[in-house]
């Protein structure tokens, strides 16, 4: 009976997203369509990729509510590069950059600041909104080549292309948090500071690139979304950065840091993909959808306590 509660508690979210699928298939049969299933796993890939990016901050029981504003900025610089050379490969390439310099000013701030990181990400989430306003000047960004839309738009050998994008970031990602040094810095950060500083590590070199990693997840989804939706637009990705939280948290991650995996995170962020896409089927008004969503992110909250009792 233990194995099997210990079983359980340990598969918890993937049990929680077969539940989920199953009554909702049952609901409303459209569900197991196979193009309403690829469209789900499109849908899901741009919050899949920023929730990697947040589970490597809250690993280290941090968190970074910047992510939006940021796939916000690095989607219009992408749009006006696009616009202004055609070139996708600066595109991409400065893209990622920016998302890396301002996830390392975040970072900086964050470690040797020593301030919060919710009231310092707080803070930078207003400035690059502030900053994608004055750059757009209020105004999305259009007119972007096939080249550049063929990321968000296109399927290889049927699989959308920012499927097949969410997959390597994941793989790279798992990689770097299951099987090197770093990743166990990072959940030896997160599971008390004051030990992995006094054995030796550098501590705030830790922060500063878990940051960095947020930065880049969140300008590689602004290429998508912007691809995807073809403009850059001055309010995209605002209020993604509670649903990334919310993937990393349904995922089995601690928000108190040192427990959890990027496997868990893709769970999570397929949750609330299946979840959303169910109520559109069910045609629940999306009024309605936030409160279930909501509820829904409680409960995990609250069961996960629990098991740590």
């Amino acid at each position: 009976m233990d194995k099997f509660k210990s079983i359980v508690v340990k598969f918890k979210s993937l049990i929680g997203l077969l539940l989920l699928c199953f009554i909702i298939s049952i609901i409303t049969p459209r569900f197991l369509n196979v193009n309403n299933l690829l469209n789900v796993l499109t849908q899901v890939s741009v919050n899949a990729v920023i929730a990697i990016g947040m589970t490597f901050v809250i690993l280290t029981g941090g968190i970074d509510l910047s992510v939006g504003s940021i796939l916000a900025i690095t989607g219009a610089i992408a749009a006006s590069i696009i616009v202004k050379s055609n070139s996708l490969f600066l595109a991409i390439v400065v893209t990622i950059l920016l998302g890396a310099l301002i996830g390392a000013f975040n970072g900086a701030i964050v470690a040797k600041g020593k301030i919060q990181p919710f009231i310092v990400t707080l803070a930078t989430m207003t400035i690059f909104r502030g900053a994608t306003y004055v750059f757009t000047n209020g105004t999305p960004i259009s007119g972007l080549s096939k080249n550049f839309t063929f990321i968000g738009n296109s399927r290889v050998l049927g699989i959308p292309f920012p499927v097949i994008i969410t997959l390597i970031v994941f793989a790279l990602a798992w990689y770097l948090i299951s099987e090197t040094r770093y990743g166990r810095y990072v959940y030896a950060l997160g599971g008390n500071e004051d030990s992995t500083r006094l054995s030796g590590i550098n501590t705030d070199k830790v922060k500063m690139l878990v940051y960095i990693v947020s930065g880049i997840a969140s300008a590689i989804s602004g290429v998508i979304v912007t691809s995807r939706i073809g403009s850059a637009s001055p309010n995209a990705g605002s209020g993604y950065e509670l649903d990334a939280i919310a993937a990393v948290v349904l995922g089995g991650t601690s928000l108190s840091g040192g427990e959890g995996s990027i496997t868990g995170t893709i769970v999570g962020a397929m949750i609330i993909g299946v979840l959303n896409n169910g109520l559109n089927l069910m045609n629940v008004s999306p009024f309605y959808q936030s409160i279930v969503k909501g509820l829904v992110i409680l409960l995990a909250v609250l069961i996960d306590k629990k098991n740590k009792k």
